[in-house]
């Protein structure tokens, strides 16, 4: 799926309420935090190492990696109109290993563009969906009324996530092969409430993970 993505025009406060730590269904630890622009090298990384099929699914285009230009938009982000978040996966010191999970969303108005993307070998753990959860929170707390995102019409993975936060899939602008997901916020805050989280403490939910 494809995010529309603009250079920030102005810098507000980094969004610390989006610092988190979560244990995966499978006992794998991640930090999530908003990201910075010194993490573009570990951006690019993350990219390069998805597979071929993720990294179509997510830019809805056969590339290999970010170019410097799209690099610095996803990396030298406001937090106000272009919000993203990465998960850092920890080895067993505790140190980071490097990115294996980014969601952002670009406001324009009271819509934002969304998209997600999980490394290839941390899908189907709940990465995804925890990641998905504190987005849309975040957006409904700071004036977002609707997400919208574009996916590839076989993204199953992504259209199952999309639609378990009462998202409805809609016809794409960019044509046929695209669908497009829509979440109204005010709808589906259920499902993105701290209580929705995971049954045991500190571990994110089970199920579809996006890998576009």
């Amino acid at each position: 799926m494809s995010a529309r993505i603009e250079m920030p025009a102005t810098r507000a406060r980094y969004p610390g309420a989006l610092i988190d730590r979560l244990m995966l269904a499978d006992d794998r630890c991640v930090v999530v935090r908003p990201v910075l622009a010194i993490d573009a090298p570990a951006e690019q990384d993350f990219v390069r190492a998805l597979s071929v099929d993720s990294r179509h699914k997510r830019f809805l285009a056969a590339l290999v990696e970010l170019p410097p230009t799209l690099l610095r938009q996803m990396t030298d982000v406001d937090h106000e109109a272009h919000v993203a978040i990465v998960a850092e996966a920890l080895d067993e010191a505790g140190d980071s290993i490097g990115i294996v999970a980014d969601a952002r969303y670009v406001c324009d108005g009271d819509t934002a563009e969304f998209a997600i993307a999980v490394a290839d070998a941390w899908q189907g753990v709940g990465l995804g969906r925890a990641l998905m959860q504190r987005l849309l929170r975040y957006a409904a707390r700071h004036g977002v009324a609707t997400l919208v995102a574009d996916m590839l019409v076989g993204n199953t993975a992504m259209s199952s996530l999309a639609t378990s936060f009462g998202g409805r899939l809609v016809a794409s602008p960019y044509g046929p092969g695209v669908t497009r997901a829509r979440i109204e916020l005010a709808r589906a805050a259920r499902a993105f409430a701290p209580t929705a989280v995971a049954a045991r403490a500190g571990r994110a939910p089970s199920g579809a993970t996006a890998a576009a």
